[in-house]
């Protein structure tokens, strides 16, 4: 039978480990997320053909500077300013659908808009050729 004491220990190991854990995440994720919170900024400024200049070469290689200006206008205009973002998770991967295996992270956004009160937005980085975080991936729901 295991004591009271013997379960607050445990309790207070697995505490210790969870924070752990979640340290090295955020140590991991870290650049990634300052760079996706940079990269939006500038498509929350419409500033989008230098957010498709800040974007990976995979990105840039997928769709031209006016596809994404255009693709991204249409996407964002709707919702109109923004008015508050935090961030919701950052995860790390190797492996995404339709993409090469690799070294990603995911970060999710929790947003609001001036015509869109709750908002998640992905924001998929990758490890570029110049070893920066730079962005693969947009979607915004």
């Amino acid at each position: 039978m295991v004591s009271s004491r013997n379960r607050v220990l445990w309790l207070g190991v697995l505490l210790v480990l969870a924070r752990i854990t979640v340290g090295a995440q955020s140590a991991q994720t870290g650049p990634a997320e300052t760079s996706a919170s940079a990269w939006l900024s500038l498509v929350d400024t419409q500033n989008y053909g230098a957010s498709w200049d800040q974007a990976s070469g995979f990105f840039r290689g997928k769709i031209s500077r006016e596809q994404w200006s255009e693709a991204a206008r249409g996407a964002r205009t709707p919702f109109g300013e923004l008015q508050k973002r935090t961030l919701k998770s950052a995860t790390a991967a190797t492996t995404l659908p339709g993409a090469p295996d690799g070294e990603y992270v995911v970060v999710q956004f929790n947003s609001a808009f001036q015509h869109k009160a709750a908002a998640i937005e992905t924001v998929t980085l990758t490890h570029d050729a110049d070893h920066a975080w730079r962005v693969v991936g947009y979607f915004i729901r």
